[in-house]
């Protein structure tokens, strides 16, 4: 293959991939050890709770190391507020959201829970 055409190939692979990754949105990673059961966001300090972001999953739940898409939530710093089966609500604050990232919540950031 020709060089030019190579790099024509590459760069046009590269704009691709580009593409598919800002087409993914903000995505929430459950790195916690439990299924998490409901999932809200205020905009950081505001305890202003938006919708339950669990119900954008098919079966209405983010298990361990699974990623759900999170709507309505532009970029910005918000508290998290997770809830669990077993009745546990744990809320980790400000957390930053990038446009088309992902950001997680692990066990050591669960340090404001109740029951």
């Amino acid at each position: 293959m020709p060089r030019t055409l190579l790099t024509a190939a590459l760069a046009v692979a590269s704009l691709c991939s580009v593409a598919e990754a800002a087409d993914k949105g903000i995505r929430f990673w459950n790195l916690t050890s439990a299924t998490v059961s409901k999932l809200q966001m205020s905009p950081a300090g505001k305890d202003a709770w938006g919708p339950d972001q669990c119900r954008n999953d098919p079966d209405g739940a983010v298990d361990h190391d699974e990623r759900l898409r999170i709507n309505g939530i532009g970029p910005g710093r918000y508290d998290v507020q997770v809830s669990y089966r077993d009745g546990r609500t744990c809320v980790v604050r400000n957390i930053e959201v990038k446009d088309n990232g992902v950001f997680s919540v692990q066990d050591r950031d669960l340090t404001d829970c109740s029951k």
